[in-house]
């Protein structure tokens, strides 16, 4: 369909799960991609499978809670092709799992800086370079966690990536005008590497719990939730803007 063709867009989180699927689903649009994680084998073998199909994209190291790393990705975005259209902001991370009053000040901290200042960061960044191309689409994955649901364990998480969900809003209404969007994404359980509950390897009635909760009485592949930011991205969301999506198989309603 080439939805995204000569898009241009940085994927943060792209060394596997629904960064990679979404990178590979981006490239396979058209788009060309700047690739980050902090493995930099994985985004090389990424690079390579991008490559073969065609399609163009560079890898760059690094960690989402460094300024730096956000500056010298756009940075790499436009000298090498040309400007920025879509940034996906997907890396982050659940944290230390422990009741609230047990969460050191430094976990708290390092949970927070992974999923709310980096999502700060990043846009500081890729919204000027965004305005110099006519606009863009920017997309942060969030989760229902602290937004329909509360999780034992997981203050931290929760309270940063509804922290995010508020800056979207705002970065919503003030770069409007410029016809940059901004948009949350929110996943439900996807069997990826990252997900605290390991599906090849979990007991049966794990699986069968957590699956349970959701209305489709499923977990999402990677590629389910790809899909759905590259809605986000394209120009078929074209009047979407300080959403928080919700692509979460009916976690947030089921009650069965």
């Amino acid at each position: 369909m080439n939805s995204l063709n000569g898009k241009i867009a940085i994927v943060s989180g792209a060394s596997a799960g629904i960064g990679r699927a979404a990178a590979k689903l981006f490239a396979a649009e058209g788009a060309k991609l700047v690739v980050t994680a902090r493995r930099q084998a994985e985004l090389g073998t990424l690079v390579e499978e991008i490559e073969a199909d065609g399609g163009e994209a560079v890898a760059v190291a690094g960690d989402i809670r460094d300024e730096e790393l956000h500056r010298f990705l756009v940075e790499t975005a436009s000298r090498r092709f040309g400007g920025l259209d879509i940034a996906f902001n997907n890396a982050g991370g659940t944290g230390a799992y422990c009741a609230l009053g047990n969460i050191s000040l430094g976990d708290w901290r390092d949970t927070v800086d992974l999923n709310l200042t980096s999502g700060f960061l990043a846009a500081k960044h890729q919204a000027p370079a965004m305005i110099e191309r006519g606009g863009g689409s920017v997309i942060f994955t969030s989760t229902f966690v602290g937004h329909t649901a509360g999780m034992p364990g997981m203050g931290a998480y929760a309270a940063a990536k509804a922290g995010l969900m508020g800056l979207v809003q705002v970065l919503a209404v003030e770069l409007g005008p410029k016809n940059v969007r901004v948009n949350a994404l929110l996943p439900g359980g996807v069997d990826t590497q990252a997900n605290p509950i390991n599906f090849k390897d979990a007991a049966p009635q794990t699986i069968a719990f957590v699956k349970g909760l959701h209305a489709l009485k499923r977990v999402a592949q990677p590629e389910e939730i790809a899909k759905a930011a590259l809605f986000l991205g394209s120009d078929m969301a074209s009047f979407v803007t300080g959403s928080t999506m919700l692509a979460d198989g009916g976690v947030s309603i089921n009650r069965t």
